[in-house]
């Protein structure tokens, strides 16, 4: 047998030039170098990105979808919701629920951009030393809150939340329900003539068993009329609180919205 000579092998000659690294290294150096040609770099770029952010706005109707069965809170729901506020329930508990499967099948449904429309502020929260909030309603009685609330231990054992029990002995007052609710109009949350003139007796009203619920319905579509401290001799601030438990994540079928919302999206792509 004899050996087969070697083919030589050799590479293709390249059909383009290769870049000029030196040249580019060059511009970059000046560039980081001159501070007021940096400056003036990143504000162009910063200011291009803003405008492709934010100038789509100004052509939409509104940024966040409406959706059905969506309202304002009644004064009641809305002196609870200040009372949790001021007393830093917010600090441990979130209310939005995100769209992970975890976070679902603990909470619930996950939270849509309508439900916190006219939160001012909202209570999106990140700490969870707590349970999610935002689909609590109607998830408990109302003993079962006022009894939380008075000594939580009793029916979570385990639990490290304080006793706000002095709500229960704190009688409800709000200097001006109608400012409260004009003041939310002024900056979005669509409070009418009607319900501004009937601020002062709908808060009276929803803490009443005997309370008209059709009358407080018609302005506050899903609204609750009842005692709800246990004392229908007294409003108190636990009504108030609780009242506003009670209502989180019960106005919106969030199925039916979720899936109108998804259908809007995908329109809009």
């Amino acid at each position: 047998m004899t050996d087969k000579p070697e083919e030589a092998i050799s590479a293709p000659p390249l059909s383009q030039e290769p870049p000029d690294v030196e040249a580019t290294a060059k511009g970059h150096k000046r560039l980081e170098r001159n501070v007021t040609l940096l400056a003036v770099a990143t504000f162009l770029t910063v200011t291009i990105g803003g405008i492709v952010e934010i100038a789509p706005l100004f052509w939409i109707d509104n940024t966040v979808e409406k959706v059905d069965g969506m309202r304002p809170y009644t004064p009641l729901e809305l002196a609870g919701r200040d009372i949790y506020i001021r007393e830093g329930c917010y600090t441990c508990h979130s209310q939005m629920i995100r769209p992970f499967k975890d976070e679902v099948e603990r909470y619930g449904h996950y939270s849509l951009a309508a439900e916190s429309m006219y939160d001012h502020p909202f209570q999106w929260g990140s700490k969870r030393t707590g349970p999610d909030l935002a689909r609590v309603g109607g998830r408990y009685s109302d003993e079962w809150h006022v009894q939380h609330l008075v000594n939580p231990q009793d029916v979570v054992p385990e639990s490290i939340m304080p006793q706000y029990g002095f709500l229960a002995e704190a009688d409800l007052e709000i200097a001006d329900p109608a400012a409260n609710l004009t003041a939310l109009r002024r900056v979005g949350v669509p409070y009418t003539d009607e319900q501004i003139e009937n601020a002062e007796s709908d808060l009276a009203l929803q803490a009443d068993s005997f309370g008209d619920a059709e009358a407080l319905a018609s302005r506050y579509p899903k609204s609750q009329v009842r005692d709800y401290d246990g004392d229908p001799s007294r409003l108190t601030e636990m009504d108030a609180l609780v009242a506003y438990l009670q209502m989180l994540g019960t106005l919106v079928d969030v199925e039916s919205a979720a899936a109108q919302e998804e259908l809007t999206n995908e329109k809009g792509r």
